[in-house]
């Protein structure tokens, strides 16, 4: 028994394809990725807020032992200036640490202009409606674009 192969189609907005097993196939795969990225962001901010919480502790926790340090009696002066030359560092440490939060800020609301392009595109691609008329691409490439604010986007 021989199989002949399906010519490849020419789908046009004027002569549409209308084989949506691929398209319905597509957008599951779309609301997965969508679904994956969600569940990563949030395991991701839960992580942050972790570290945050445990910043906080440290800082306080510096600061507490700068301030055993500056009680410490005049003939432990050097000491006291060792401990509060560590603080110091320590405290160094911890902006360094900051600025990787202020990162992963930035990198959150980039995932998120994409998650939210990959559900419209999702939505657009699932509404035989809507997916063969250029207007709705069009009005699709300009809500993507209008998400995109940050200057490194």
């Amino acid at each position: 028994m021989t199989q002949t192969a399906k010519p490849l189609s020419t789908s046009t907005a004027q002569a549409p394809d209308l084989d949506w097993s691929q398209i319905a196939e597509t957008v599951r795969m779309l609301n997965l990725a969508v679904a994956q990225i969600g569940v990563a962001m949030a395991e991701g901010e839960d992580s942050v807020q972790a570290l945050t919480a445990s910043f906080t502790g440290m800082v306080e926790r510096v600061q507490q032992v700068a301030a055993e340090a500056a009680r410490l009696p005049p003939e432990q002066a050097a000491i006291a200036e060792a401990i509060g030359a560590h603080c110091e560092g320590v405290q160094q440490s911890m902006q360094q640490g900051i600025v990787a939060f202020q990162f992963y800020d930035r990198l959150s609301q980039r995932i998120d202009h994409v998650q939210h392009a990959l559900e419209q595109l999702g939505e657009l691609i699932a509404d035989n409606g809507r997916l063969y008329n250029p207007m709705e691409w069009q009005r699709l490439q300009q809500a993507i674009r209008g998400r995109y604010t940050m200057q490194e986007e």
